[in-house]
């Protein structure tokens, strides 16, 4: 049961949305109609996140990169299709990088076993995007996630280009990017905290970073250069941990190496580029369970982005192709 606050927060999220934001989302809103969902969805992620803590990494990311392409309806799942060839999926942000579709599949599996036709992949998508950040972060993070939204039918290449904001954004563009979808700068600072987790392609920050002056930490990027190619191919593009302090937790050690220089992108550099985002960062590194407080409610407040409803959406039987 939601308590009075959150429901007020929830409320007051909407409201600085769009209209069609937020319609029927409710925390626990499969009480009646599916209530094992959550912890049906729980299990699943626990045995994916406890063999390889980059699929929990992926299925925090593919909530983001669902949620900022035509809303948080699970068109990044959609496969390709011959009257589709081209979805989400495939584009330069998701392919070959975005981790977590057979663990979403598993958790789809054992839900339709038990409530077969009720609950969206959508939903599924944002239930194990909060599973995943609270094993990850050693069960501190506990995110109220209300659920409701619907599946889209709409999965697009060239949007998942247009609107996911790529590693060498500056700080005005990353402000403008999160803002057309309702997100204030304080949820760009605190959302770009999930990069202390997962692993990052040599292709997504060499050329901005390490082929030019940058201010990156001198020995990382020494470290950096031995690990990757100075020109990065599809045939020769290895990963590297995004934080090489705690690459397996969710916690605030982000913020910690954002003020020492030792962060990956041009976007993460970009955070101390202001004084209000330099103070956000430095609130967030020093002050003890703050950012994981700000970071339960940005998601919830993400997880609201042009919510599907009605006839705009459906409750996909298979994850991976629309109802026919």
């Amino acid at each position: 049961m939601a308590s009075a606050s959150l429901k007020l927060s929830i409320a007051l999220t909407c409201a600085l949305l769009l209209s069609s934001t937020c319609h029927g989302l409710q925390v626990g809103y499969y009480k009646k109609s599916c209530p094992l969902v959550e912890a049906i969805v729980r299990d699943e992620v626990k045995k994916f996140v406890y063999k390889n803590a980059g699929i929990g990494a992926g299925l925090i990311r593919m909530f983001f990169h669902d949620c900022f392409v035509e809303g948080c309806d699970a068109s990044v799942l959609l496969d390709p299709t011959p009257a589709n060839p081209q979805p989400e999926k495939l584009s330069p942000p998701n392919f070959p990088s975005l981790r977590g579709f057979e663990a979403i599949d598993a958790a789809k599996d054992a839900v339709e076993k038990a409530c077969p036709g009720v609950v969206s992949c959508a939903d599924i998508v944002a239930f194990a995007s909060r599973d995943a950040a609270y094993f990850l972060s050693r069960m501190t993070v506990k995110i109220n996630m209300p659920a409701g939204r619907l599946d889209g039918r709409i999965s697009n290449f060239t949007e998942a280009l247009s609107n996911l904001p790529p590693p060498f954004f500056n700080i005005t563009q990353l402000i403008g990017s999160f803002a057309a979808k309702g997100l204030d700068t304080e949820d760009m600072v605190v959302l770009s905290g999930a990069h202390t987790i997962g692993v990052s392609h040599c292709s997504s920050f060499v050329s901005d970073r390490l082929a030019v002056p940058s201010d990156i930490n001198t020995a990382l990027a020494g470290i950096l250069r031995r690990q990757c190619p100075a020109n990065p191919t599809a045939a020769n593009d290895p990963t590297v941990h995004q934080d090489v302090v705690t690459p397996n937790a969710l916690d605030n050690q982000y913020y910690k190496n954002v003020l020492a220089h030792k962060v990956l992108f041009t976007s993460d550099a970009a955070l101390l580029t202001t004084p209000a985002t330099t103070q956000m960062v430095l609130d967030s590194a020093n002050i003890r369970g703050l950012w994981e407080d700000k970071f339960n409610k940005a998601m919830v407040k993400m997880g609201a982005i042009g919510i599907k409803t009605g006839n705009q959406g459906e409750i996909r039987r298979n994850c991976r192709v629309v109802n026919h």
